[in-house]
This record gives C-alpha cells, structure tokens and sequence, in this order.
C-alpha cells in the first residue's frame, strides 16, 4: 500500500496561483519584479540611446522628452544605463543564489540526516563563514584576484551558503520525526532515498521563500559592491556605480542619484514583497492559521 506524507498533504493545491495573486503583498512585488526584469531583459535587444558613447554637450541634462530619466556627466541617457544595469544586477544576482542553493542545500540536508558531532561540525562551519558578510568577502577576494562581476559574484554565493544550509536543515529536522519517515526507514529506506524523495519535497516551499529573499539581497549586495568599486568594472553599468559617480553631481544633476536609487528600491522591494506573499501562500501552518 502506498505511503502518504501528511506533510505533502499540505503542500500547495494547483490553486496556488489563484491564492498567489489575491495575495496583495505577493501582487504588489510581482508587478515591481517584472518590471525590473522585462527592463533587464528588454536591454539586450534595444536602449534609448547606446550606452559607451560620450556626448559632452548634452551632459547633466533634467529628465525631459527626449531623455526621461536625464543624462549623466558624460552625457549618457540614465534610462538606458538603468535598464542594461538591471540585467547585470540579476545576472549576479541570480548565479548568486543559484552558487548558494545547489552548495547550502544538500549540505544543511547531509546534516540534518547524519545528526550527531557531524552535524555541530558543519553548523559551526557554517557559522563561521556567515559571520563574514559579503561585502568582506568580497574585500578580501578582490585583494587577491582584483575587483571584478565574478569575484562579487563568488562573495556573495558563499556568504548564501550557510543561509540555505540553515534553512533546509532546520526544514529537514521538522520532519525527520514524523510518523511517515519513521514508517520510511522501519520499510528499509535508507537516509539518502527518505532525504530525496520524501524530505526535499516537502521543505520546497520554505527554499522558494528564501531564495527569492536571498534574490532581493543579492542585488542590494551587488549595487553596494559596485559603489565600493568591487563589482562591475566600466563600461559595464552597475546601479551601484552609478551611484557612486552621482555623488560628487548631486548639486548640478540630482536625477544622477534618484533614478539609479529608485531602480534599486523597486528590485529589493519587489522581490522581497514577492517573498512574503510566498511565505503566506506556501507555508502550511500559516494556511491553517488563517
């Protein structure tokens, strides 16, 4: 006779979607995503204007008809360095969390099924690489292999390794003394086949959740990186070097700092209202609350 699991019972109906876009929260943050990625994604096949040529005359010019976000120092059109940003921010950002998920996962798996000083070891490993930020991460990478999108990138996944690793470990101590895993092993299974096919499918949701937080971060992290000048070098843009040019306009050319700022409120923004209306929507017990 076949196995049910009472905590797959409570995974999410095909109605998710449905309860997904009544949820205001997740609403909101999807049409700030979509946005930010259609932008990104848009970049790869047309600007406004090109982005690597330098037009003096038209230097620090207001938002206007021609140019809706202004231009900067170098008179290059803001919107269109905006938008080609935006898909190096998610191209990070993205690999980021990718580096974070496939290394984390399996670890705070491995653990939470090994149990005993093996598990310690790894959690406190794990705490020792998340008691440096990504931003130090990053300082120090950059000191030995130079500044640099691949560096930024490396920092930041590292520093969402022990992220994930806690997530899907303390998803995965919840279930292993559930009735259904105990009838799991008494029926011969052994800890890798009970972690694949009846505890990795039941902490998914709680992954989601932290990997579109862990997207909102990544990107924030990215732009910070790159006002330090150790993410995207020129003539990639960056929102975040952007921000750094903009600092010594602000008196000549305000918009040099409101636009790249706003592009990056709207990303973290979304993503992470995005999150939360995943939380309300995938997790069981909030369900069951309300």
């Amino acid at each position: 006779m076949a196995m049910l699991d009472p905590a797959r019972e409570a995974a999410p109906d095909p109605g998710v979607w449905r309860r997904a876009l009544a949820n205001r929260s997740f609403l909101i943050g999807l049409i700030l995503s979509i946005a930010i990625l259609l932008a990104g994604a848009l970049s790869f096949f047309w600007t406004p204007y090109g982005i690597s040529g330098v037009n003096v005359a038209a230097r620090l010019q207001a938002p206007s008809a021609a140019h809706w976000f202004g231009t900067d120092h170098f008179g290059r059109d803001i919107l269109s360095m905006i938008m080609v940003g935006a898909r190096n921010s998610i191209a990070v950002a993205l690999v980021a969390v990718g580096i974070g998920m496939l290394a984390g996962v399996p670890l705070g798996l491995w653990a939470a099924a090994r149990g005993g000083w093996l598990d310690a070891v790894v959690m406190r490993g794990n705490d020792v690489v998340f008691a440096f930020p990504a931003l130090l991460s990053a300082v120090m990478i950059t000191a030995v292999f130079g500044p640099g999108a691949v560096n930024a990138i490396i920092a930041i996944g590292i520093f969402n390794v022990p992220v994930f690793a806690r997530v899907a470990r303390a998803g995965a101590m919840a279930l292993w003394p559930r009735d259904y895993i105990l009838a799991a092993r008494a029926a011969g299974k052994g800890k890798g086949r009970i972690t694949r096919e009846h505890i990795l499918p039941n902490i998914m949701h709680l992954l989601i959740v932290q990997g579109t937080i862990q997207f909102s971060l990544g990107i924030l992290a990215e732009a910070g990186l790159s006002y330090l000048g150790l993410g995207a070098q020129p003539p990639a843009p960056s929102w975040g070097r952007m921000l750094a040019e903009a600092q010594t306009m602000m008196a000549l050319g305000p918009h040099t700092a409101l636009f790249p700022g706003l592009a990056i409120i709207i990303a973290v923004l979304g993503f992470n209202l995005m999150g939360d209306g995943l939380r309300d929507v995938l997790d069981p017990k909030l369900k069951a609350a309300r």
